[in-house]
């Protein structure tokens, strides 16, 4: 009798479940399943950006899809481990239920994040990276009321949820389907698949095939990597090659790594870059001080023809004021009528660039003086981001000058208000000290209408006794496009997807025109050198090279009296955010002392095109070095390459031959970013360290600025009043 019963147990088979054979199936169809899932995503992205597409040949395209393959057939190994683990198992291998419903959760997982990278590239045009991570770490009433207000996330909601179920159905139809014919006695052909030797043999051939697909590639060394993906000469169907997934995985790993596996590697000597980063950014101005405990420390004496006859110096930062659509810059939609007008009367930078893609990276850049790195894209919420730069508030502070900050949102965002309260500065005003302002968008604060309008209440009434510097950042011009529901300019139309971004940009300028407007009257106007500039780019459908010049071209604005008198009215030297103190410094002339990352624009040889080194945000490890009309673009572990470009009304991209000058670029490259991210870790990028040197001399030692004499139209103003 018992013997009877086990024979029957052993005969009748599992529900739903006919053996090794059909577990194989079932993995065999889910693979292919969800390759087909990460295809349909990767085309989706191709369609919902098809303004990218330009002139690229099909060819290139169908070449990414081909990459893209090898990036989900990783993937694909890595969510099908329970299944090939199964293989072990009959128990598991009958869990059919539990498989399904991890395939689901997975393939889930993958079209949330298919989704949300949609608007994600469109926005940054990268895969997506650390940025995830950096959002939801700050305010999260900010971001979900910027993803509410500026993504249909509705849309986005239903679309996942009815994907989802269709992925669930499919894997359960797929489960249906290779379950085979229902066996009523085991075979003894059954019976040697299910035995275990049989199962481990063929779980060793599962092995080895997942690991070569796992892998990517048959060569030796390392295996698949991202720059793989990088084969045609389209950044976009480079791109495109890629797994949002995996591409979100490897962002983490370096965001929370504690090793900073994502920062520059040295590849030089130390005193080899040291003294190479020393001779790009020394000057015949400069004498190096402190050798031995700062790498460019120095002591800046501007000549003396260079001062200006100001005393004050406002800053303004312009939130997504991309050079591209400036019309002094070359444009011809006629977005920046105001920003045209002032240039008029400035000394505009025609080769100008952000250090990075995101605002903080242009505030600690431009007010701070520090690069853009690898590895510290995000310096003012690290920890190395409370060190004191050598920056604007640091070298005014010391020459007692008074200073102001008028933002339109909430400083605790990016940390701004930690960051810039070490480096200096005392006086803020943010979006909680706006009274009935004329917009207050839950999202980020108030218009930049409101921001300009109190910035001059306040600039007027800042004590005379003392020169002042001020910081004003706009933030219209950002997602999601908060403006006025009486709009006092145009809307622009004609550009797609690009229509409100422009709009918001034509409204920034706008406000800009009305604020100096309003304080050109005003005694201390022909006091001051006022400093425009962009915090960054955005993407446009023309990249012009690998590395998307036009998220990084900004322009740059000096307006003070006599300026174009003496420096004319446009410069083709290349500079970047990290030249902005420098430049400011040498207009205020007397001697100072400082460790910027870049140089006085107006104080170079006539013979040297500049330089700047820039880096997008986020993972993307790609760095640039821009010397005239070349750039030089490494990314991360593959070959550096070569491109002549052209900015302005006809822009374009070349690539060129590898010469000697591109490698002369790519040691300086090198050397720059290995001799700041030593220095910004050693806390040697800065004020003279107390502990080597108590009392030592100041970072500025001009003294207060007197009232400049006046010029010839102050002269005359004041006549007339």
């Amino acid at each position: 009798m018992l013997s009877s019963l086990r024979r029957s147990a052993r005969e009748r088979p599992a529900s739903g479940f006919n053996g090794l054979a059909a577990h194989l199936r079932f993995t065999f169809a889910c693979a292919l399943a969800l390759l087909a899932l990460f295809a349909l995503l990767r085309l989706g992205l191709l369609l919902f950006n098809r303004e990218l597409i330009g002139s690229t040949p099909l060819a290139s395209f169908v070449e990414a899809f081909g990459n893209g393959l090898r990036f989900d057939l990783r993937l694909t190994v890595y969510i099908l481990l329970p299944l090939l683990l199964g293989v072990l198992s009959m128990r598991v291998m009958a869990a059919r239920g539990l498989l399904r419903l991890w395939l689901s959760v997975c393939a889930s997982l993958t079209i949330l994040l298919g989704l949300i990278e949609l608007n994600f590239y469109r926005e940054f045009h990268q895969r997506l990276n650390s940025l995830v991570f950096q959002y939801l770490q700050e305010d999260p009433a900010t971001v979900l009321s910027m993803l509410w207000h500026g993504f249909p996330v509705l849309q986005l909601l239903a679309s996942w949820g009815v994907a989802s179920a269709a992925m669930y159905a499919l894997f359960g139809w797929l489960e249906r389907l290779t379950r085979g014919a229902p066996a009523v006695r085991e075979t003894a052909a059954r019976r040697r698949g299910s035995a275990w030797y049989t199962r481990a043999a063929v779980f060793g051939v599962l092995i080895l095939v997942c690991v070569v697909a796992a892998r990517g590639t048959l060569r030796q060394g390392p295996p698949l990597r991202w720059g793989d993906a990088f084969t045609t000469e389209s950044m976009f169907a480079n791109h495109l090659g890629l797994n949002a997934t995996l591409s979100l995985y490897d962002a983490a790993k370096n965001r929370f790594s504690s090793h900073r596996d994502n920062s520059w590697k040295a590849t030089l000597p130390a005193e080899q870059a040291q003294a190479i980063t020393r001779e790009l950014l020394l000057t015949g101005n400069d004498q190096l001080v402190d050798a031995e405990l700062a790498p460019v420390r120095r002591d800046f004496r501007p000549p003396a023809d260079g001062q200006l006859p100001v005393r004050n110096v406002v800053v303004i930062l312009m939130e997504s004021f991309a050079g591209r659509f400036v019309g002094a810059l070359g444009s011809g939609e006629g977005i920046t009528p105001n920003f045209d007008r002032l240039a008029e009367e400035g000394l505009l930078f025609s080769r100008f660039f952000a250090n990075g893609t995101h605002t903080h990276q242009g505030m600690f850049a431009s007010m701070a003086c520090f690069p853009n790195l690898p590895g510290f894209e995000y310096l003012m919420q690290t920890p190395e981001g409370g060190n004191r730069f050598s920056g604007l508030p640091q070298l005014l502070s010391a020459r007692a000058f008074n200073d102001l900050y008028v933002y339109n949102g909430d400083f605790a965002w990016d940390n701004q208000s930690g960051f810039f309260s070490n480096q200096g500065m005392t006086r803020f005003i943010g979006r909680g000290d706006y009274v009935d302002p004329v917009v207050a968008d839950p999202t980020w604060g108030v218009s930049d209408q409101d921001m300009f309008t109190r910035a001059a209440e306040e600039l007027a009434q800042l004590d005379r006794s003392k020169p002042f510097y001020a910081l004003l950042q706009t933030l219209s011009n950002h997602t999601p496009y908060a403006l006025p529901e009486q709009l006092p300019v145009a809307p622009v139309k004609g550009h797609g997807n690009l229509d409100q971004h422009l709009t918001a940009m034509r409204y920034s300028d706008w406000a800009l025109g009305q604020f100096f407007d309003s304080v050109r009257g005003e005694p201390w106007f022909e006091q001051t050198l006022f400093v425009v500039v962009g915090d960054h780019g955005f993407g446009v459908p023309e990249e012009v090279t690998e590395m998307d010049l036009f998220r990084f071209n900004v322009p740059l604005l000096l307006i003070a009296p006599g300026i174009t008198e003496r420096f004319g009215s446009r410069r083709d030297v290349v500079g970047t955010q990290v030249d902005v103190v420098p430049t400011i410094m040498g207009r205020l002339g007397g001697e100072v002392r400082h460790q910027c990352w870049g140089r006085d624009l107006l104080s170079l040889a006539a013979n040297d095109p500049g330089f700047g080194i820039i880096k997008p945000s986020g993972s993307d490890q790609t760095v640039a070095m821009i010397r005239g009309d070349r750039v030089l673009v490494q990314p991360k572990e593959q070959t550096a390459r070569l491109y002549r470009y052209r900015l302005g009304a006809n822009p374009q991209g070349e690539r060129l031959a590898p010469d000697a000058e591109a490698t002369q670029l790519q040691r300086q490259l090198e050397a720059y970013l290995q001799t700041a991210t030593a220095s910004l870790l050693a806390n040697r990028s800065g004020d003279r360290e107390r502990e080597a040197a108590p009392g030592g001399v100041p970072l500025a030692s001009a003294v207060i600025p007197a009232e400049p004499s006046k010029t010839p139209s102050q002269v005359r103003k004041a006549s007339e009043g």
